[in-house]
């Protein structure tokens, strides 16, 4: 031991000397880690400087619960938190398998918020688990422990600005820059090959200018070759192999072992040594880094520093809320070809692709092919403490039968947010159901150049969420058709023995039944226990067949369907006028749709009592068959912006609008600078109203535009023109100027504009322009829509030039989004339902009074003593006019609007109100559109 009095400093810092004794400068890696983590942290509050909400996020995964793993993934933590970087432990148990693994892994990978992620090894399974495998798994970009083949790949050939390195040669090349000693030109020597420290500290030193030999257990001579060495990096795990006489003098000399040798004088009865005789070669070497405290914080500063050198990368190409996305190019022709070729005039992008780019991670998709997908609800999980996006509804005044091009329109606004205006922008659309596409209407995904693909498939069964719902509905009416038919063959005690079956040993009440017994205030859980009249009221429904309410579902047109009369089904209807499909579209997710399933009043008894789904006990049944119906289904435009298409409530006797599920995971994806552009079914006075009264109620969001879609065709219509019918040429009065028929029809545009404001929410008219329109039509319509009130009016031509025709529409769209918002309902729950008929009629429809027929006055008695008094209400009427007259155009003014009857979606949530003249049910055409559908076999 030498004492402080003998020592002086000699060569500058090289070393000391005591006694005329060389002694080496100790190189410690304490002190440099910490210099590093002082340098990092001043690198992470730059970067919050720069990008307030930004943290590097750091990942440590770890197998099963070793100690000694516990121990250094604390270090790791701890130095990350002091440093600012966003540090998760994720322990799976020592039960997890390869794949689960690899599950977490790929997780981590594709979290936009980590750029670090940590495998911590050993993998404490008690499974096989293939270590190489596991670890090359991991991102090269956030790969911070530099191990995978891409990053040593990459590290043996030189391209270090293009991969993180290894931490623990990183750090020995850390520690050696610390001593001043220039690498370049220097004989080293590295004793090990180990792919974690020796074969990448040798590429580290070679690519640093000196002559480098590896050396390992098999080299011959080994020191002589150490005698050599300039720089000696040892990493071969042998406790003190190399002796101090080996060493060159002046050496700088890195110790990478970690041994313990016994050692009586300790407490645990061993000591941590290194793989180089510490005390003999500090006497010969320059510099020597001790055990512990050398290279083992370095090693830790380095993974912090390749997590910060990672989020710096990612910085260089981070627009904050902004997806980092690729539009797709198209190819437009004049004139505009038909759908079906516009469909398939570009290539879309892989669905996988577009999920990423706009936020989804793999294990939040299902995927149907390499053009849509299923998006798992968890996803709302993930991004619920993300600020939603500005919410924007497309509507329309009232249509001709070709309609206005609302949903062209809303897709156009999209590709114009999206791929011309560089603003995320997901458009919510909904599912086209078989009866329009082979009946009166065809595809009913946009038009133009201001479609969503793939057309065909979504067009036809997409991933079967109406045949799930036709399932579910089915389930329905047979389980009535069954237990109508049981109740009346079968004694009560048979009838018990049947619902009630005894399973081996056991015999107990299903979920349902239970809920049942409470319901009849039964307080028993045990089947042995029931005396007979008890089990009389838990198994006798007592269906009344001359009651039937519940209707079996179709989904093509079929007029004969609607004169089928069986003995429990009156009357078939379309899958989507189900009340299963209005439950899918305004559920909030998978609990709260059976709770609604649950609810729904499928019959009465003959005491005029209704009968639920959960009286029958399928309800769970129900929620089984709708598992994946209740995922949003993701498609992309022309142009590849996102789409969600999913539900199809029935416009006339639902809400018609898409699913409350969509909207809210759109909106958490686009984010508070993003837009969600979604639709409402028919003209604004039904399908805003119901929008704003039935949606809105039931999600909670507010919507911060209306964008209302006018033609100069509709509104001459609306001004006393012709007839606009399907496969027939427009006639004159569209095709040339006629002054007087729009501006007669203007007043039209006026009150429908004045139905949007009704709510408080800021108006943007649309005019959709077609070539036949003259500037002078367009500007009379657009002066209109700006003194009825309207925030801006704006031409827009979606269908012929896609994303490019309705850029203005999405700057006024973005403008009007600023502007402050307060959404207003037409009425209060606690409104009596007559009343609120009322209001919507005059507020709406601009009828002077209502009139409740007889059994519309009953409903009303019957419903409000039930307890659904305080249920919005559902207008079913006609779309093709604001009264119930489809034939009154314009604004008709005078009329009293007739209520023929009133029906209730328990489930759903809302009374549905049938006008006089109300069609519930489309009309077969005279040429359905399936005499024109063929398969390509050769591309197909």
């Amino acid at each position: 031991m030498y004492s402080v009095a003998t020592l002086m400093f000699r060569q500058g810092p090289r070393c000391w000397t005591a006694g005329g004794r060389t002694i080496a400068t100790v190189v410690s890696g304490n002190k440099t880690s910490l210099q590093v983590r002082e340098r990092l942290k001043m690198d992470v509050e730059k970067m919050a400087a720069q990008f307030p909400r930004f943290r590097p996020g750091l990942v440590v995964l770890q197998v099963g619960d070793r100690e000694d793993s516990n121990l250094y993934i604390s270090m790791k933590l701890k130095a990350a938190a002091q440093i600012g970087i966003n540090a998760n432990h994720i322990r799976l148990p020592k039960t997890a398998s390869e794949a689960e693994v690899l599950r977490s892994i790929k997780a981590v990978n594709e979290d936009p918020a980590v750029h670090g992620l940590i495998v911590q090894l050993p993998l404490d399974s008690i499974h096989p688990i293939d270590t190489e495998k596991v670890t090359n798994a991991v991102a090269p970009g956030k790969d911070v422990d530099g191990l995978t083949s891409i990053n040593a790949g990459k590290l043996s050939r030189g391209d270090l600005g293009d991969c993180l390195l290894p931490c623990t040669p990183n750090g020995c090349m850390e520690l050696i820059r610390q001593t001043g000693i220039s690498v370049a030109g220097k004989k080293a020597v590295v004793i090990g090959r180990s792919k974690i420290v020796g074969a990448p500290m040798h590429d580290l030193l070679l690519w640093s200018h000196a002559t480098v030999t590896t050396c390992h257990s098999k080299t011959p001579d080994l020191a002589a070759q150490v005698g050599q060495a300039d720089i000696l990096v040892v990493g071969a795990g042998k406790a003190e192999m190399v002796k101090g006489e080996w060493v060159k003098k002046g050496a700088v000399v890195i110790d990478c072992g970690i041994n313990h040798i016994p050692d009586s004088s300790k407490p645990s009865g061993k000591r941590v040594v290194g793989d180089v005789h510490y005390l003999s070669a500090k006497e010969r070497a320059g510099f020597i880094t001790p055990v512990p405290g050398g290279v083992g914080p370095m090693t830790v500063a380095m993974l912090m520093e390749n997590t910060v050198e990672s989020a710096k990368r990612f910085l260089q190409t981070y627009k904050p809320g902004k997806w980092n996305i690729s539009y797709t190019k198209m190819r437009k022709e004049k004139p505009v070809p038909s759908n079906a070729v516009t469909s398939h005039s570009c290539t879309p992008k892989p669905i996988t692709q577009l999920a990423k780019e706009v936020g989804l991670l793999s294990t939040e998709m299902d995927l149907h092919g390499h053009s849509k997908a299923k998006v798992q609800l968890d996803v709302m999980k993930r991004l619920q403490e993300n600020p939603d996006g500005k919410y924007v509804i497309v509507t329309g005044i009232t249509p001709t039968l070709l309609g206005e091009g609302k949903r062209t329109t809303a897709l156009g606004l999209a590709q114009a947010l999206g791929a011309h205006l560089d603003v995320n922008a997901f458009a919510c659309l909904r599912q086209p159901t078989q009866g329009p596409d082979f009946g009166i209407q065809g595809g009913a995904i946009g038009s133009g150049y201001s479609q969503a693909i793939p057309m065909e498939e979504v067009n036809l069964h997409l991933s079967g969420d109406i045949q799930a719902v036709l399932a579910a509905s089915h389930l329905v009416a047979d389980t009535v058709d069954s237990r109508l038919h049981h109740e009346s063959t079968l004694t009560d005690r048979d009838l018990y023995d049947r619902l009630v079956p005894h399973n081996k040993d056991e015999w107990k009440f299903s979920p349902t039944q239970l809920k049942r017994l409470k319901k009849l205030g039964i307080d028993k859980t045990d089947p042995m226990t029931l005396n007979e009249e008890e089990i009389t009221r838990l198994v006798r429904l007592d269906i009344d067949p001359d009651a039937s309410i519940w209707e079996r579902g179709l989904d093509n047109n079929n007029q004969s369907q609607s004169l089928v009369e069986t003995r429990l089904a009156k009357m078939f209807n379309i899958a989507v006028a189900s009340e299963i499909m209005a439950i899918l579209a305004l559920t909030s997710g998978m609990e709260d749709m059976q709770q609604r399933l649950a609810r729904m009043v499928v019959a009465t008894n003959r005491s005029g009592e209704s009968i639920t789904t959960e009286d029958l006990g399928v309800s769970r049944a129900l929620t089984v068959l709708l598992r994946d119906a209740i995922k949003p289904n993701l498609i992309q435009t022309l142009e590849g912006t996102p789409v969600f298409v999913h539900t199809n409530p029935f416009a006339d006797i639902a809400h018609g609008n898409p699913s409350v599920l969509a909207d809210k995971i759109a909106l958490k994806l686009v984010g508070p600078k993003g837009f969600v552009v979604t639709e409402a079914g028919y003209g604004a006075d039904i399908g805003v109203e119901k929008f704003f009264n039935i949606k809105c109620r039931s999600s909670g969001l507010q919507p911060h535009v209306v964008v209302l879609v006018a033609t100069v065709c509709g509104l001459k219509l609306h001004g006393g023109g012709p007839l606009v019918l399907a496969r027939k040429p427009h006639q004159k009065e569209y095709k040339e100027e006629n002054w007087p028929l729009l501006e007669k029809g203007c007043s039209h545009l006026k009150r429908q504009v004045q139905n949007c404001q009704a709510f408080g929410i800021p108006v943007v008219v649309a005019v959709n322009t077609f070539e036949t329109d003259t500037e002078a039509e367009v500007d009379l319509v657009r002066s209109t829509a700006k003194s009825a009130g309207a925030f801006d009016a704006v031409h827009c031509s979606p269908w012929a030039e896609g994303g490019a025709g309705a850029v203005e529409l999405g700057e006024a769209v973005m403008s009007a989004a600023e502007k402050p918002a307060s959404l207003r309902f037409l009425y209060d729950d606690e409104l009596p339902i007559a009343d609120k008929i009322r209001v919507v009629a005059m507020e709406m429809c601009g009828a002077k009074d209502v009139e409740l027929l007889p059994e519309a006055k009953r409903k009303v008695e019957l419903f409000t003593n039930r307890g659904h008094g305080n249920l919005p209400i559902c207008m079913a009427k006609t779309p093709l006019s604001l009264s119930h007259d489809p034939e009154k155009k314009g604004v008709p003014d005078s009329f009293v609007l007739p209520i023929q009857d009133i029906g209730v979606n328990v489930g759903a949530g809302y009374l549905y109100v049938l006008v006089n003249g109300a069609l519930v049910f489309p009309k077969a055409p005279e040429w359905p559109y399936f005499h024109d559908v063929d398969l390509d076999s050769d591309t197909s």
